[in-house]
């Protein structure tokens, strides 16, 4: 499959998330010059398969974007998360 293409449905989604992760997410992104959804692809993909998605390169470009943006959370954040009340 190393050189074919997959056509595939997309779908459009209203998927909430932790505005600093997606901070970080839109700018990894822009980094490898791919889409937000691109990305998230290929970060579920990698996941499914057990398999880490980011090279050093990425892994350190998400260190300085965490710095950039304040977002301090890792993976043992995972089940915590809350959102918090908005106020109208």
């Amino acid at each position: 499959m190393a050189d074919e293409t997959i056509e595939v449905e997309r779908v459009q989604t209203g998927v909430r998330m932790e505005k600093r992760l997606l901070k970080v997410l839109k700018g990894l992104a822009e980094f490898h010059d791919i889409s937000l959804g691109d990305l998230l692809e290929g970060i579920v993909l990698h996941a499914f398969d057990g398999k880490t998605p980011f090279s050093e390169t990425s892994l350190e470009k998400i260190r300085s974007l965490k710095k950039i943006y304040g977002l301090e959370l890792d993976s043992r954040a995972s089940h915590k998360l809350r959102e918090t009340k908005r106020t109208r």
